[in-house]
């Protein structure tokens, strides 16, 4: 789905990236890399082709749109380095786009990993009218592109069923992209009137405003 900010026009796609078509920028937020292995390591049974599933949709996404710069809006990894640090090593040797990385919270490996596979580490981008955090940021005169809260919302069927989906959240001057990663979990938001849903049912974008 094609939105417009700013008369910019921005792509939303069903992976829960985002693609800023005139700056060729494809953004992302919270990957949680290694969070499947940490989960194992501690017992919990999470099918081991999760971690396959998470590059895959990274390399899947990047062909699709092909951007110049992958921007990641933080908690790109779930902690600290493990198995999938080496997978991640290997998808970025292969990854012609620039790659930056915009840190989060859980984002505590140190920065000199990520630059010695010349990956930057920031805490915030500027681009034109455009704010790129991790955690969401209202700032006067700017429009923020943020993820961190994992959004989601429940749609209700007349039958009394629900369906809980992950979403992009839209306010007046801020966009929160859903978690990019599996088995990351959903935040259930309670939009205001003038808020925008875009919810993510399989490779659909169903826009959704509260009546």
């Amino acid at each position: 789905m094609v939105i417009e900010i700013k008369n910019q026009a921005f792509i939303l796609h069903s992976s829960g990236a985002l693609f800023w078509e005139n700056k060729k920028l494809l953004l992302i937020s919270d990957v949680h890399l290694g969070k499947v292995s940490h989960f194992r390591k501690h017992g919990i049974a999470i099918p081991n082709n999760a971690i396959a599933e998470n590059f895959n949709k990274l390399t899947a996404v990047v062909a699709l749109f092909n951007p110049e710069k992958v921007i990641f809006l933080g908690d790109l990894f779930h902690s600290s380095k493990n198995q999938e640090w080496d997978l991640f090593e290997e998808w970025v040797s292969c990854c012609v786009s620039e790659i930056i990385l915009v840190a989060g919270n859980h984002d505590v490996i140190d920065k000199k990993h990520y630059t010695d596979i010349n990956i930057s580490v920031l805490q915030f981008l500027q681009i034109d009218e455009f704010l790129l955090t991790h955690h969401p940021t209202e700032r006067k005169g700017w429009f923020n592109f943020s993820g961190h809260i994992h959004p989601g919302v429940i749609l209700r069927g007349l039958g009394g069923q629900s369906l809980k989906l992950p979403c992009f959240y839209q306010k007046e001057n801020q966009l929160i992209l859903p978690a990019f990663g599996e088995f990351t979990g959903k935040h259930i938001m309670k939009p205001d009137r003038e808020d925008i849903i875009y919810a993510i049912a399989e490779e659909h974008i169903i826009v959704i405003r509260k009546e």
